[in-house]
């Protein structure tokens, strides 16, 4: 979305769409990095004045929560995947294949914007971003135990760091196809490790 795109959004807090200006903001984020997207960046972005940013979001650190939580809950969304009753080695492996296309869909917003952010987890905003990451993988290991599978744990860590490595990856510029390849790889890992956690 450009910065043109949303001059619609111009106005008071309660005039434009708290939604869309979240989602520039992800955006932004994404492209740039936290540290490299200014208030007055946002704000031009958006379209509203910073006065009227500071009276909806409150600061830069809780609209990039919101941004968090926005990208966490519509670029690969585990509820989506996770669905008790579904095959659990089958949706897993779907979950790791958008995440394989989600991260290289966007030239400028490669890799996964949670994850490359919770690295720099002595930051607020960067402790906002490991949260989230944590919460994802507590999700997915709560879905793997429920739908008994053994040895869980191993295979929330595997997954855990499959999405790391595939984050990385296409942020080094990996396409979609090879990212693809390797997330259907570690699938097929994934079914072996049964043994049970020690």
């Amino acid at each position: 979305m450009t910065i043109k795109e949303n001059r619609r959004l111009r106005g008071r807090p309660r005039g434009f769409a708290l939604d869309a200006a979240v989602e520039v903001g992800q955006h932004l984020f994404h492209q740039h990095g936290y540290e490299n997207v200014s208030v007055a960046a946002l704000t031009e972005a958006i379209g509203i004045t910073p006065p009227s940013f500071y009276a909806a979001f409150g600061s830069k650190t809780a609209f990039f929560k919101d941004a968090l939580n926005r990208y966490s809950a519509t670029v690969v969304p585990l509820d989506r995947f996770l669905v008790p009753g579904n095959a659990p080695l089958t949706a897993i492996a779907d979950m790791l294949c958008a995440a394989a296309h989600a991260y290289a869909e966007h030239p400028q917003r490669r890799g996964c914007l949670i994850l490359e952010h919770a690295k720099t987890v002595t930051t607020d905003w960067g402790s906002a971003a490991a949260q989230i990451a944590g919460e994802n993988r507590e999700k997915v290991h709560a879905f793997l135990t429920e739908s008994g599978i053994e040895a869980p744990g191993r295979i929330a860590d595997t997954i855990a760091t499959t999405m790391l490595g595939l984050s990385a990856a296409a942020r080094e510029g990996w396409n979609e196809e090879r990212l693809c390849a390797v997330a259907e790889t570690a699938a097929l890992i994934l079914g072996r490790l049964d043994r049970k956690d020690s």
